[in-house]
């Protein structure tokens, strides 16, 4: 027989389905995670271990050598009968023991097992599904980990090397409540990797599991620097105010122009962020909100106006323009983020959060400037990737929908 095509006598995917009927954890093609522990990290933040199926240690191997600090993973959970999904960070990285665990009750089998972990704060339907409902060895569906918020994005953001004393560029983690979780991990790869670190985490309760971790840190890494800033007990206030400001920033004695800055956290606190970079001055052609990277759980959006730190809303003017969806040969005009233009319109486009978090709106721009609500950025004229969910058109744009 000549070589070439050979059809697959038995498809994959029927393999799937007949196996998944005999066990809903088996699959050759979808990643799945079963829940086999669950941690009290604080009263409204619960880590749920799982163990990871074939399909997931096969992709995320072979696909990405395991997967990155500060990446999140979309579950796809039944409820009643209904499926729901949601994106949840990845506490800590791949092979890397977990600093609460308890090996006196946990077995040896346990300890070998393939595992990930997330950190939820228990809110909302599915949370507190996940937290309080779901069995022990209930089974999910799971993407393989996605995200930007990771180092690689901070060398594509800064010169990773800083040209007078050839150094890594420092790192600044910005957090709020819960907004720590994707940072577990990704500060522990950071200061592996010989990055000088410092934390600054706002609280408004105390997190001893976490304190007990950064002290570890702390001790092992000399450029590890954190503050933990409860935000009721006024002596663990940075530069005397309660909240991130200018001052607590300068405080921080860190060459800002060469910084990183990670943040993650409530409105308040990232709208505080962009307030005080924007009032820091630095060097001719650098803007230190330049050097932020954003991975919010809220609606904190910069204005579109380049001189102010106000909230993105529809109070404030912004000149509309027309977005080409060229597959579908639809248009409809927009003055506001290119989803909410597209529903006002009587247009679907793909979507999840809106708040720019589980990357399902994501689409390629063929042509057209947007600018990104939450940073401020204001993109290239030609073809990217981008979130409608949290882009305004300052142009005419096409998209490849």
């Amino acid at each position: 027989m000549a070589n070439g095509y050979r059809p697959e006598i038995i498809q994959r995917a029927f393999v799937d389905f007949i196996g998944s009927r005999l066990h809903p954890f088996w699959s050759l093609t979808t990643p799945k995670l079963r829940l086999i522990a669950r941690y009290t990290l604080s009263d409204n933040l619960i880590a749920l271990r799982f163990e990871t199926n074939r399909a997931f240690k096969q992709q995320t191997s072979e696909m990405m050598g395991g997967w990155q600090g500060g990446q999140y993973l979309d579950l796809r959970v039944c409820i009643d009968g209904v499926y729901h999904q949601r994106s949840y960070s990845i506490v800590g990285l791949a092979h890397q023991p977990l600093w609460w665990r308890d090996d006196t009750t946990e077995s040896h089998t346990a300890d070998q097992r393939h595992t990930v972990t997330i950190a939820i704060k228990p809110q909302g339907l599915v949370s507190n599904y996940l937290t309080k409902q779901m069995p022990l060895a209930s089974v999910v569906d799971t993407s393989l980990p996605l995200g930007h918020f990771t180092l690689a994005q901070a060398k594509a953001n800064l010169d990773h090397r800083e040209p007078d004393n050839q150094k890594l560029n420092p790192l600044l983690f910005v957090a709020g409540g819960s907004g720590i979780t994707p940072m577990l991990g990704l500060i522990t790869q950071a200061l592996n990797n010989g990055h000088h670190v410092t934390l600054l985490h706002y609280s408004r309760t105390v997190l001893s599991k976490l304190q007990h971790q950064w002290q570890q840190l702390s001790d092992i890494y000399p450029d590890f620097i954190y503050h933990l800033i409860h935000t009721e007990e006024p002596t663990t206030y940075l530069a005397g105010t309660r909240y991130l400001s200018v001052e607590g920033l300068l405080s921080l004695n860190l060459p800002l122009a060469d910084t990183q800055i990670f943040a993650c956290g409530s409105q308040a606190l990232l709208a505080g962020l962009y307030k005080a970079a924007a009032e820091i001055t630095l060097p001719i052609d650098k803007q230190l909100r330049d050097n932020i990277i954003v991975e919010n759980f809220g609606n904190a959006l910069a204005n579109v106006d380049n001189g102010s730190n106000q909230t993105f809303d529809k109070t404030v003017p912004v000149e509309e323009h027309t977005v080409y969806l060229r597959s579908r040969q639809r248009q409809f005009n927009s003055d506001t983020t290119i989803l909410a233009a597209a529903e006002n319109a009587d247009v679907r486009l793909a979507h999840g959060c809106r708040q720019g978090i589980c990357q399902l709106c994501r689409c390629n721009k063929v042509s057209g400037v947007v600018k990104n609500v939450q940073t401020g950025k204001v993109s290239g004229d030609g073809y990217e990737s981008i979130q409608t969910c949290i882009n305004i058109a300052m142009t005419d744009v096409v998209l490849d929908v």
